[in-house]
């Protein structure tokens, strides 16, 4: 597994909108720019960053400019802009081996797994599932008044600094989508409950997975090249974690089916799977969430409404990274290792 460097003061991070713009939310991705400069980082944005348009550009734009931050010598690690839906668009425009001859840190959320997950799994290359560019600009109240960076914002900056840090879950989150919810700092509103059927799980694996609805589209396509992953990598056993934006049970499940069907998910080096709380739920056909990982894991490890994902607060997961997984008494402990 390739680790690219880690982000220091005066790192330069490289930003681009393989997704969407953010020209619809310029006050906010400004604010977010701002906190990325306070860790003493300068910014670099493409030409398209700050369209307002469902693509940051053509397809062939939005390539041409994710590599050229790649290609640049002064940047440090790229980031995507945002979020969106047609980011897969831009996969056959991408160089893959060029990629891997200039390994730099990618991080993005959401949509950006259309790139996040091959280029880890294509090129070996370790990403961050945390958040895109635009994603800094909330705040939540403190005990002294003052409105503060979330601490799972704070942990996100910590792990691009390569800093060693135990990620836990979360007693209380956001009850709604974030832009459905009141303007202002955050507010954590509704109790966080893990659950699985399993009491007791001290397991260590490779840390893999996105956002599931992503994830689904590139099965079986030619940039899917998990099998070859799993080989590569089968005797570390892998820790697989998916976000949930809006599949519905019933989809959920036959997804998940599908993974286990095209050989992504092998009980044999499978240690866990984790799921986060899905955003937008619906259930159909009498089956729950829970019935529907059930089904589809008997014989897997699951935790499920986990703080991964579209809700606030969530982890950070470094996809290619060895992962220490600890869960006891309802509670997970997460740490990544480079090696």
């Amino acid at each position: 597994m390739i680790y690219p460097k880690f982000l220091s003061e005066n790192s330069t991070v490289g930003i681009s909108a393989p997704s969407a713009g953010v020209g619809h939310k310029i006050d906010s991705f400004n604010t977010s720019i701002n906190v990325l400069k306070a860790q003493g980082w300068k910014t670099w944005e493409t030409e398209h960053v700050r369209v307002n348009d469902p693509r940051g550009g053509s397809a062939k734009e939005r390539a041409e400019e994710l590599t050229a931050l790649f290609l640049h010598p002064a940047v440090d690690a790229v980031f995507a802009a945002s979020g969106g839906d047609f980011l897969s668009e831009i996969l056959p425009h991408l160089d893959w081996e060029m990629l891997k001859e200039h390994p730099k840190f990618l991080m993005g959320a959401s949509d950006p797994t259309g790139i996040l997950y091959p280029l880890t799994t294509v090129c070996d290359i370790a990403t961050v599932y945390g958040n895109n560019a635009g994603s800094f600009d909330e705040t939540v109240i403190n005990s002294t008044g003052a409105a503060v960076l979330p601490d799972y914002l704070e942990k996100c900056l910590s792990i691009l600094k390569g800093e060693d840090i135990v990620q836990e879950d979360y007693p209380m989150h956001l009850g709604t989508a974030r832009f459905l919810a009141p303007e202002g700092p955050l507010v954590f509103d509704a109790p966080t409950v893990y659950e699985s059927d399993t009491e007791s799980l001290h397991v260590t694996g490779r840390c893999i997975g996105g956002c599931i609805d992503v994830l689904k589209d590139l099965i079986g396509t030619r940039f899917d090249r998990t099998e070859s992953f799993i080989e590569r990598y089968a005797e570390d056993g892998f820790i697989w974690y998916f976000d949930n934006f809006s599949l519905t049970s019933a989809v959920l499940y036959r997804t998940l089916l599908q993974l286990r069907y095209a050989g992504w998910i092998r009980p044999e080096n499978t240690r866990a799977v984790l799921i986060g709380r899905t955003l937008f739920e619906t259930e159909e056909s009498g089956m729950t969430y829970d019935d529907a990982v059930r089904m589809a894991f008997p014989d897997i490890p699951v935790i499920r409404n986990m703080d991964i994902g579209h809700t606030a607060p969530h982890f950070t997961m470094v996809n290619g990274a060895m992962t220490d997984l600890d869960w006891e008494g309802g509670h997970v402990k997460l740490r990544f290792r480079y090696e």
